[in-house]
């Protein structure tokens, strides 16, 4: 149990980072810099946290980032700014970078052979479609408590 606390704050702390880079690459005012890092941080650990009982990454992310967009919403309204200016930085930290780095380098290596390599076909595939289902969850949680809360109709 302490274990999983020590690697939830580790996670926490070093997916905070990147999401207040991008908070300041994205020139969001100094003082919403925080809330990025801490909705990037809560978002990518809420992942790790429901990928340690077992749960599939693309689900995970999914989770994670509907979590990060209720969580911005709720910054939006105290601060009363645009629930994106701390998304989009929050989110960053969950892009699948690894996974699309191993489906090109192996579509890279699968050109460079002249026969065609099952291993290399099937890791292009995996990593492919998991590359595109992670970024779809994330597209899609991210938006999901957005068109909730912002609803003019009723869902019934």
């Amino acid at each position: 149990m302490m274990s999983l606390l020590l690697e939830l704050l580790h996670d926490a702390f070093f997916s905070a980072i990147p999401a207040f880079g991008f908070a300041i690459l994205f020139n969001v005012p100094k003082r919403y810099l925080g809330y990025c890092a801490l909705a990037g941080a809560l978002g990518h650990s809420a992942r790790t946290f429901l990928m340690h009982f077992n749960m599939p990454i693309e689900w995970a992310t999914f989770a994670a980032a509907a979590l990060v967009g209720v969580i911005t919403i709720q910054f939006a309204k105290r601060h009363l700014a645009p629930p994106l200016m701390y998304a989009v930085a929050a989110i960053i930290p969950m892009v699948p970078g690894t996974y699309a780095f191993n489906t090109v380098i192996a579509l890279i290596q699968l050109t460079a052979q002249s026969q065609v390599s099952p291993e290399l076909s099937a890791q292009v595939i995996v990593n492919g479609l998991k590359t595109v289902f992670i970024l779809g969850a994330l597209a899609v949680g991210l938006a999901l408590p957005s068109l909730l809360y912002y609803r003019n109709r009723p869902i019934i």
